[in-house]
């Protein structure tokens, strides 16, 4: 189970200093509500998404 910093304290860091652990975790749980997203989510979500794949991967 994830126990690291909530998306409010990350919201305010940019994605590369993110570790691993949060880009999928919060990739995870924005990829189950998608459907739902307005457009911020979804502009977040694209820069998980985006960082993961810089990185290689997760």
């Amino acid at each position: 189970m994830y126990s690291g910093r909530d998306l409010t304290e990350l919201s305010m860091m940019a994605k590369n200093k993110w570790k691993n652990e949060e880009l999928s975790f919060f990739h995870h749980s924005l990829q189950q509500i998608t459907p739902y997203l307005n457009v911020e989510g979804q502009t977040i979500h694209r820069e998980i998404i985006e960082e993961i794949e810089s990185r290689g991967g997760v």
